[in-house]
């Protein structure tokens, strides 16, 4: 690369982990079945929850990830982006994703509907590139349109093409205003506002008779090799963190004091080293949770991994996702599924983007956040058709429009003359 010197130890840790993605996923399966996995990846529907290991294959999955987080490291590269929390928790977001959901194909357009905005706007595209990375969430509406069979190809791909520029184009705007919605309570803003937007573009296609089909793909028998795979991913980013942090957790007790309310960089605040160390506790801590509920390390709580570890630069802390964790399970324990049902395993890994109210108030309302959205996420899925893959950050941007208001009006009460 001519600019090999952005190419520094941020832009390294990616490359590595993209690359770690392809060797493992090279090591699973044969190249032709890899080849054959990329294909149905490629050119089948991906709405909600469509794991890329059931749906195609494990080496094909993880290599799908890796070349779509490569893809994504290139195109900053070549902006001359830094890599800050929050552009790496994107990056880690949409490899989780990768592996439910994107691909190679179908994230393009979307970023180009953003970029066409940037030129709108008359702006940088690097002030609009986090929430275009995330805005990749609808990726699924281009394969959906695309491939579904609903409509002619000479149809179906000018369609989509117009339709990915369209959310691309708006994706931007929307998260800047409807975060005052949840009062940035919820990390995943993007997922909210692709959410919206999702529920938009749907009913209008379901107005004409087009109804997107949702579906469960959902692997599981693959705890040992995935979580090996896992551990020691997490544990070479606490080690190098460790060793970036000169070879101290020094600073690490801050990360633990700070809400998580958006937005907060943990690089920017408290150092690039002791962030990585948070990033590789809380992988293990999420990694341990869904074993330890006997839950499946597959292409979705890979996902909610993944994302995790991505904030853990960007919000989230133990201190934080602890209490959002328990209170999915207590929901569990009360109300009609099972703690390791799929969508309440996701529930409680993405549900995480909750973290700043346990944060800001406490773990009491960190768990009664936990368990609300444990079951407005499993009844707001419809109302985008399984488009939007951050289904749980829509969840959670209704959930903290609620909350906030609840908990700021029970903290404030005004206390009785006798009191």
């Amino acid at each position: 690369m001519k600019d090999f010197k952005r190419f520094d130890n941020r832009y390294t840790l990616i490359f590595a982990f993209s690359f770690a993605q392809i060797i493992f996923g090279l090591t699973q399966n044969s190249l032709t079945e890899i080849i054959n996995g990329l294909i149905k990846i490629i050119s089948l529907p991906s709405t909600l929850i469509t794991d890329y290991i059931g749906l195609a294959n494990m080496g094909a999955a993880f290599i799908n990830s890796g070349l779509v987080t490569l893809a994504c490291l290139y195109l900053l590269h070549r902006i001359k982006q830094e890599l800050t929390g929050p552009i790496i928790a994107a990056l880690f977001t949409i490899a989780g994703f990768a592996l439910f959901g994107k691909n190679i194909l179908n994230i393009w357009i979307i970023l180009f509907g953003t970029y066409l905005y940037s030129r709108y706007k008359n702006e940088p595209f690097n002030k609009f590139i986090v929430p275009a990375l995330f805005g990749t969430a609808m990726a699924p509406a281009i394969s959906e349109i695309i491939f579904s069979n609903h409509l002619p190809i000479f149809i179906s791909i000018p369609f989509a093409i117009v339709l990915g520029i369209l959310l691309g184009f708006i994706i931007a705007p929307l998260g800047y205003s409807l975060i005052n919605v949840h009062q940035g309570f919820n990390l995943y803003n993007i997922g909210f506002s692709a959410g919206m937007a999702g529920l938009v573009f749907v009913s209008i296609f379901r107005s004409f008779g087009y109804v997107p089909k949702s579906q469960l793909i959902w692997t599981s028998g693959n705890n040992l090799s995935l979580s090996i795979f896992l551990f020691t991913l997490f544990s070479l980013i606490l080690i190098l963190g460790y060793f970036l942090n000169h070879k101290t957790f020094k600073n690490y007790p801050n990360i633990l004091k700070h809400s998580g309310q958006l937005i907060t960089d943990f690089i920017q605040l408290e150092g690039y080293g002791v962030s990585l160390i948070n990033m590789g506790l809380c992988g293990i801590l999420s990694t341990l949770y869904i074993l330890l509920i006997n839950g499946e390390l597959n292409g979705p709580t890979i996902s909610g991994i993944y994302t995790i570890a991505g904030f853990s630069l960007f919000g989230k802390h133990p201190r934080n996702i602890l209490p959002i964790f328990l209170g999915v399970i207590i929901g569990s324990i009360l109300k009609v599924f099972y703690i390791n049902d799929p969508g309440i395993q996701l529930a409680a890994l993405f549900g995480t983007a909750l973290a700043p109210i346990a944060g800001k108030y406490g773990w009491f309302w960190g768990i009664v956040a936990g368990f609300v959205h444990s079951s407005v996420v499993l009844n707001v899925g419809y109302l985008h058709g399984g488009l939007n893959l951050y289904n749980n950050g829509f969840a959670a941007g209704l959930s903290a429009a609620v909350l906030i208001p609840i908990i700021e009006l029970l903290r404030n009460r005004p206390k009785n003359k006798g009191d």
